[in-house]
């Protein structure tokens, strides 16, 4: 009985919050770091992987979001997948949700320790990484919109230097600004082996790193239960930030590729550093750097949000400690982030173990466990539907569009991302890491799991 005297959840995010929740977690290393990768592969046909990507993650936001408005709840697709295809699902794609988090929060981490160890070379990188994971612990320790409020700031800088670097590059390209880029112009796009040097094998090559920046975006689903009016900002973001995510991947690559051959990406230096460099903009480096640093920080933020809200949901529904259900006076699931703050800790001591290519393996077992987490959100939609009445159908407030065709088609879509990662070589790995975790969470489930869950779902 005491359960119910104790504080809930805040709905205290507005629709501004949401957006720039989902474009902090989603927009981070996978443009800065991740995209020099993906070039490599498919040359400035990357574009195109990335239009792709977008549409099938737009279909599966769609999904989610139809989802999201009939049941607002913090466990979001992992509650949905319980729901609609049973208790294992559930907890599967929670916790892979939660470890997707914890991998991409880790790849952030790194960037960070790494910037700041450029300028402070003496200073051991543990101490930057460490002081990094206190000073977020405690901003997702405040209440909820002071979280959104601090997370709008840290994605707006991002946001803008983004624009900015588009429109430094555009007048580089189109008005001869600068003066060391001798070779630019939209002919590059073409001009060094043609559009798709590397074929279409080259494009399907780099889906699993273009898959890997758009993950986050499925944040928005587990705002929904501390959003103000979740039937009305949960459609806003999702209609909207897909599309941004777009236009800032595919516009931002397009003029690096018209300015840098993509043949020579990675040789000379970070691209970003170079067109501000080029213009005579003083210390760009440093620029950039503060830049890499606002975006690290505000993409662990989101990652530390999402993953321990989902820890709280899925706590409730019995598939995960009770411990995680503590919530603080103002509203905030304190255990949760506890954990994750010992997660990235131990994510951090790993990351000293592995080698330096660490970059590629994070982001193909990210993406692994994104697109995962994606497809559990589409199969759990088609289930919803499945067993809804006619009546039911026509009174859905945010219906997907293209119903069937398009989520069957990015059903498809997302079965080829997951078969890419075991074709790529660097990416193998990744795949047979991933499908171990399937295993262990398999096995922990019939173990410990199981019996606990059924109990709670009864009680309910």
């Amino acid at each position: 009985m005491q359960q119910q005297h104790k504080p809930h959840l805040l709905r205290g995010l507005n629709a501004r919050h949401i957006r720039f929740i989902a474009l902090g977690s989603a927009i981070g290393t996978g443009l800065f770091y991740g995209s020099a990768s993906a070039i490599k592969a498919a040359g400035p046909a990357v574009l195109l992987a990335y239009l792709i990507g977008g549409a099938a993650v737009f279909m599966v936001m769609r999904a989610l979001g139809e989802m999201a408005v009939r049941n607002p709840v913090s466990g979001s697709f992992g509650s949905y997948a319980r729901q609609y295809l049973g208790p294992l699902a559930g907890f599967i794609t929670g916790w892979t949700y939660t470890f997707d988090m914890v991998i991409v929060a880790l790849a952030d981490v790194t960037a960070f320790g790494i910037v700041m160890g450029l300028w402070y070379p003496d200073v051991p990188r543990w101490i930057w990484i460490l002081s990094i994971i206190f000073f977020i612990g405690a901003m997702n320790l405040c209440n909820v919109r002071v979280f959104g409020e601090m997370e709008f700031w840290l994605s707006l800088i991002k946001v803008v230097a983004i624009i900015a670097m588009m429109a430094a590059g555009a007048g580089i390209i189109f008005f001869g600004f600068g003066h060391s880029f001798p070779a630019t112009g939209l002919e590059n796009l073409w001009s060094h082996g043609g559009f798709a040097p590397n074929g279409w094998q080259g494009i399907i090559a780099s889906l699993g790193i273009v898959m890997f920046a758009f993950g986050g975006v499925e944040i928005i689903g587990v705002t929904a239960a501390e959003a103000q009016n979740p039937k009305k900002v949960i459609p806003q973001a999702i209609n909207t930030i897909p599309l941004r995510i777009i236009l800032f991947y595919v516009c931002t690559l397009a003029v690096l590729m018209a300015i840098f051959p993509w043949n020579s990406f990675g040789e000379q230096g970070s691209p970003f550093v170079l067109i501000f460099d080029g213009l005579g903009i003083p210390a760009a480096a440093t620029v950039l750097n503060i830049i890499v640093i606002s975006a690290s920080i505000s993409a662990i933020n989101s990652d530390i949000f999402g993953a321990g809200r989902m820890m709280y949901g899925m706590s409730k529904e019995g598939l995960a400690p009770k411990c995680f259900q503590r919530i603080a006076s103002n509203g905030v699931p304190w255990m949760t982030v506890v954990v994750m703050g010992v997660a990235l800790l131990v994510a951090v001591v790993l990351n000293y173990l592995m080698p330096e290519q660490v970059f590629v393996l994070i982001a193909s077992l990210a993406a692994f466990a994104t697109v995962w987490v994606w497809l559990m959100i589409l199969l759990s939609h088609f289930s919803m539907r499945r067993g809804l009445s006619a009546e039911e159908r026509s009174k859905i407030e945010f219906p997907i569009p293209f119903w069937p065709v398009g989520p069957l088609l990015t059903l498809l879509f997302m079965g080829l991302v997951i078969a890419v990662l075991g074709m790529v070589e660097e990416t193998r790995v990744a795949l047979l890491a991933g499908l171990v975790w399937l295993g262990l969470l398999t096995v922990v489930w019939y173990a410990r799991v199981r019996k606990t869950a059924l109990q709670v779902a009864t009680e309910q």
